[in-house]
């Protein structure tokens, strides 16, 4: 499948995306080093906290709100809101303000909630206007295009941070109020027929997510991917420790008398890129390669060669056997990646699809939490017992995973002799 096939909402929904995602990438890690530097690492530290948590709580207010008010106008509430939020924080940071460190807290504060609020509704869309036939591919354009924006991003913030901050953020304010005219002129409605309705009030929206919460099937889904996340985290917290602490220096290689020599923290950068380089240029084409590809084999074969990758990464202390593991990482990763956001898409229910999306997206927050246990567990155990608890998530992920699939089945078999009768 080709972008220019797409539908038109999906096609400007991945480039919206895309371009949201850069500046959130560009300018979040930016924001935690703004802070640090006004108030102590610490401070900023429960800044950004209290940040993360209102934005999760914001997450599933969205979630509600696009369920019973539709997409399009939580989108374009959460746009507007984001767009004042920057357009405030390139004002306070300009020379002319000066850069109140409390303003700028207030309205990062504010822009990371609204777009929170409109997260679910845009991650919904992409399920609205997408069949089950088109999502693996149509998943795999849009991770390409997350990891494309992870990568600009993070080069243009951290070579722009130092001399220009205010430029920063005066380009996130122009972006993304270039994205609010975007959606307001060329979005539509995407909510399924008959499945928006309005109730209102605090109690409809906690009974719409104790409903999700009930769902074994999507209780089962949710873990499954927590499972992953908590491998995938290990790149920034046990792996990242253990080579800061443990990763002897190494000539990676050398030319005559020049040479490159890597210490722990070297390593943990080539890895990150490589991984990132990889996705972006391999994306697509491996996206075509497994196109007719079994889903069941493909998201089972890619967590085990993802599993066994990130085993590689927990034992080895070689430069250049870390480097190929990252090669084995990102194949698994390429894999597996758009076959879960799929089965996703193909098990939530219709009217409940954004609180469901909303839900699903705390397993990365709580991922990070996993990865903080395990950055703990890691200085008691050894790094063998570690590969041994990763492998053990990627087996449970695989199990409960091809449960999912039987579901998916039966509803399809149960579909199909419903047509049939009728």
């Amino acid at each position: 499948m080709r972008f220019r096939d797409l539908h038109p909402n999906l096609r400007l929904r991945i480039g919206v995306g895309f371009v949201q995602r850069c500046f959130d990438i560009m300018l979040v890690p930016l924001m935690v080093i703004h802070f640090s530097g006004l108030y102590g690492t610490a401070t900023a530290g429960v800044m950004t906290l209290g940040a993360a948590l209102a934005t999760i709580a914001c997450n599933l207010i969205g979630g509600h709100l696009s369920d019973t008010w539709g997409r399009r106008p939580v989108l374009l509430v959460g746009e507007l809101g984001a767009f004042l939020s920057y357009a405030g924080l390139a004002l306070v940071a300009s020379p002319l303000v000066g850069g109140n460190g409390i303003a700028l807290y207030v309205l990062y504060l504010t822009a990371g909630c609204l777009a929170g609020i409109a997260l679910p509704a845009s991650e919904t869309m992409i399920v609205d206007v997408s069949t089950p036939e088109s999502r693996t591919a149509v998943y795999t354009i849009n991770y390409w295009s997350v990891n494309l924006a992870f990568m600009l991003g993070s080069l243009i913030g951290g070579f722009l941070y130092g001399g220009y901050f205010f430029q920063l953020l005066l380009a996130a304010a122009v972006g993304t109020g270039l994205i609010l005219l975007v959606t307001y002129f060329r979005i539509t409605e995407t909510a399924p027929a008959g499945t928006v309705e309005n109730p209102r009030g605090v109690r409809s929206a906690l009974s719409g997510y104790v409903q999700v919460c009930s769902d074994r099937v999507f209780l089962r889904l949710a873990c499954a991917a927590l499972l992953i996340r908590s491998v995938e985290v290990q790149i920034s917290s046990s792996i990242a420790v253990r080579l800061g602490n443990d990763f002897d220096p190494q000539r990676l290689f050398h030319v005559g008398s020049w040479q490159v020599t890597v210490d722990g923290v070297n390593m943990l950068g080539i890895m990150r890129a490589v991984n990132t380089l990889l996705v972006v240029c391999c994306a697509l084409w491996v996206g075509r390669l497994l196109g007719r590809m079994d889903e069941r084999r493909r998201l089972t074969y890619g967590i085990v060669v993802f599993t066994a990758g990130y085993a590689v990464w927990t034992v080895s202390g070689d430069a250049w056997t870390l480097i190929a593991a990252t090669f084995v990482v990102t194949a698994g990763e390429l894999m597996n990646a758009p076959v879960k956001q799929t089965l996703l898409a193909n098990l939530v229910p219709e009217e409940s699809r954004t609180k469901y999306m909303a839900a699903y997206g705390l397993q990365v927050r709580l991922g990070l939490l996993v990865g903080s246990l395990c950055v703990t567990l890691s200085a008691v155990a050894n790094v063998w017992t570690m590969a041994g608890v990763f492998t053990l998530f990627g087996v449970v992920a695989i199990v409960l995973y091809r449960s999912l699939f039987r579901v998916l089945d039966a509803r399809r078999a149960d579909a199909e002799k419903t047509a049939a009768a009728a």
